[in-house]
């Protein structure tokens, strides 16, 4: 029987801003920081090389997958009406020499205008940024060690989580000046005490600049062939507060469903791409994305 656990993830599948980047990891830097607020005699350090190498590994198995994904991305008048919409329904799958690509089943023209969802975006929709606290990049970030937790059937560690970043101001405003966009996660998670794995996270993307928001994701995590934990949905619903005094409120949902394992490389393919499936009559070019009004 296959287990589900709501996650959240910020950084998790994109983020929809008024200038959204390519988030490019910046190299770790030593060591995680840890401290142990809850004062449990808990293997702090092992634990996090544990969860943080299976995060690893489920990214690298997420990159043998195809599967269908179904992203929406919608802004909220002040009346709860719907005034722009942003849908895409795609397969990814494998060409003859084992590359991922990404086939468009469904895209109408978006109607969004306070935000953009650029190409670059789409990449994280694929899965790419799925899992941010990977090994390589545990050096980039502190972890404070609050205490046990009950989840559902599970008893799990329960760890708050910032990027060194956010406490070092001149490194701060050169990430923030960076292009591509640099995004590290912030916020808490929860880790399976037995199989030392995350099964639960809650937080959003940072640093924010003055015209890149993040909202908060809520992701359901689901147990992929017995082994894997892949995010399945996710959902988001917040408000984006920009410093020239925009609000917009946005609303996001994805799924991932049909999953099959095969092998390849991720690679989204735009419009005047060469790459073709000419079996299948469904596929399509990728219309550009949809840039914001002055």
């Amino acid at each position: 029987m296959r287990r589900v656990l709501l996650t959240a993830l910020a950084v998790c599948f994109g983020a929809a801003s008024a200038a959204a980047q390519k988030p490019t990891p910046a190299p770790a830097s030593g060591g995680p920081s840890v401290v142990n607020r809850s004062g449990s005699p808990v293997d702090v350090e092992r634990i996090i090389r544990a969860f943080t190498q299976k995060e690893t590994e489920f990214r690298k198995a997420l990159n043998e997958y195809g599967f269908r994904r179904e992203a929406i991305v919608q802004t909220i008048a002040w009346g709860g009406q719907i005034s722009g919409e942003y849908m895409r329904v795609s397969r990814f799958v494998f060409d003859d020499s084992g590359n991922r690509y990404e086939k468009i089943i469904k895209f109408p023209v978006p109607t969004l205008s306070a935000i953009e969802i650029s190409a670059d975006d789409l990449e994280d929709f694929g899965g790419v940024q799925a899992f941010a606290l990977e090994y390589t990049k545990i050096g980039e970030y502190n972890f404070s060690y609050v205490g046990k937790e009950k989840l559902d059937e599970l008893d799990t560690y329960v760890f708050d989580v910032t990027p060194k970043v956010m406490s070092d101001r001149a490194r701060l405003e050169a990430v923030k000046k960076a292009k591509p966009l640099v995004r590290f996660f912030q916020g808490r998670i929860w880790v399976d005490d037995q199989d030392l794995q995350i099964v639960k996270a809650r937080g959003k993307g940072v640093p924010e600049t003055d015209k890149a928001r993040f909202p908060t994701f809520e992701t359901y995590r689901e147990q992929i062939d017995g082994k894997y934990w892949f995010p399945t949905y996710t959902y988001a619903d917040d408000e984006l507060n920009f410093k020239s005094g925009q609000s917009v409120h946005i609303r996001m949902r994805i799924k991932f469903t049909d999953f099959e394992r095969l092998r390849g490389k991720v690679q989204v393919i735009e419009q005047g791409d060469e790459l073709k499936d000419k079996s299948d009559p469904d596929k399509q070019p990728t219309p550009p994305a949809q840039k914001p009004k002055p």
